[in-house]
């Protein structure tokens, strides 16, 4: 490959190729406006907050870059921070429509009769899916959390084979699931880094579920009862998630919010008290906000850049990525991101979309902050006989001349 270093300042991507260094510069939306900076100067970081908690974890929802960790895989228990991936597992079926929220639910004598946190169910009732969501979600109920497992999946064991299945899907590979709930068992464990995937992944795969989240209170059969998450009412930018605590596990809490366009996740666990997760927490989300920012620098499916193709059908391909690219970064540090874009030399029909050609890789100093593949934006089929022939006629007496350039410099 060949590559070269360009000011990602100007958000303009230069990709060299051989062949008498043939080259494209790349196409870009000079409409779209640059992100700002927040601040007109680099200013340093202070180090990452010491908090009481057992583990902890703060990471940005876009790029995912973290931020701050402290034992993020230490192995701990979820307590009802549990009732995320149970919820994640009711949003999917929903999604796949298995079930509706319109749905009346019947209520066992085994919900009926689960401890802890309750929204007080009873066997009398059908109670609709939206309400035992609401009821888990917003007041932690662990009656409806088993009311909604046995509804899912037949029983609460059974579905929490299901919570295993989409915690390795999610790649939570510290996690293991034996209940709906989680009341302790010493099988049912979990750490900071896993439920820190698991509220991104809510947050990012059910938007219209997810707003549950930020509900304050939920009154169901005449019983009023109040969001566990304190920081819902400390900070308007807080819209989530979960809390849990059981004495072993401690205080914990998974939380995320968003200032003007930056989102952050954090995870909380093994924190001394109530009062103490909640200040924790608002502690990372507070450093992450006023040190760094996220910006944007590509869309998915952007072009980037045009290149020549040989043997093809069309001369040229447009380049682009997959997926849009995100960076977090020290606020004031934007004019100092540089990106090296690396190319084959050499592309030859036929070529499907998507096919992987080069890479973009953007560097803050030395350090490598994103690597991303660089691929075709159309398909180009190959050409008939007589052009594949003519552009391999070409190719040979290009690699003649080179090849006599070298002899030609050596001498």
């Amino acid at each position: 490959m060949i590559m070269k270093t360009i000011k990602l300042s100007t958000f303009v991507l230069t990709c060299i190729v051989s062949l008498h260094a043939w080259a494209q510069t790349p196409v870009l939306d000079s409409e779209k406006p640059r992100p700002v900076p927040n601040a007109n100067t680099a200013r340093p970081v202070p180090a990452a907050p010491q908090l009481g908690a057992k583990s902890y974890l703060l990471v940005d929802f876009n790029s995912g870059r973290i931020l701050v960790e402290h034992n993020a895989d230490m192995r701990v228990e979820p307590a009802s921070i549990t009732k995320l991936m149970t919820a994640y597992v009711v949003f999917s079926e929903l999604d796949q429509g298995n079930i509706t929220l319109e749905d009346m639910v019947p209520i066992s004598e085994r919900a009926w009769r689960t401890g802890g946190s309750r929204m007080f169910i009873d066997p009398s009732m059908t109670v609709s899916l939206e309400d035992l969501i609401r009821g888990m979600v917003i007041q932690s109920g662990n009656d409806a959390s088993v009311a909604l497992a046995e509804y899912v999946a037949g029983s609460e064991e059974a579905f929490a084979s299901l919570m295993n299945h989409y915690a390795e899907l999610l790649e939570m590979s510290g996690t293991n699931f034996i209940n709906a709930t989680g009341l302790p068992d010493p099988d049912h464990y979990t750490n900071a880094r896993d439920i820190a995937t698991l509220s991104a992944a809510t947050v990012r795969d059910f938007p219209d579920y997810y707003p549950w989240y930020s509900e304050k209170e939920f009154t169901f059969n005449e019983i009023r009862q109040h969001n566990r998450n304190t920081l819902l009412w400390r900070d308007p930018a807080i819209d989530g998630l979960k809390t849990g605590h059981t004495e072993a596990a401690g205080y914990c809490l998974a939380a995320s919010a968003k200032r003007d366009g930056m989102r952050l996740v954090s995870a909380v666990m093994g924190s001394a008290s109530e009062s103490s997760r909640a200040s924790e927490s608002q502690t990372l989300l507070n450093y992450g906000f006023r040190f760094f920012e996220t910006v944007q620098l590509y869309e998915a499916d952007q072009e980037l850049a045009t290149t020549r193709v040989w043997k093809g059908l069309s001369e040229e391909v447009a380049l682009g990525l997959s997926a849009p690219v995100f960076v977090t970064i020290p606020r004031g540090r934007y004019d100092d991101l540089e990106a090296q874009v690396q190319l084959e030399p050499q592309l030859s029909a036929p070529l499907e979309v998507g096919a992987v050609v080069g890479s973009i890789n953007v560097q803050l100093g030395d350090e490598l902050i994103v690597r991303r593949d660089l691929v075709t934006l159309s398909a180009v089929e190959e050409a008939g006989f007589f052009g594949r022939s003519w552009d391999g006629m070409r190719l040979w007496m290009n690699g003649f001349f080179e090849d006599d350039d070298e002899d030609t410099d050596e001498e």
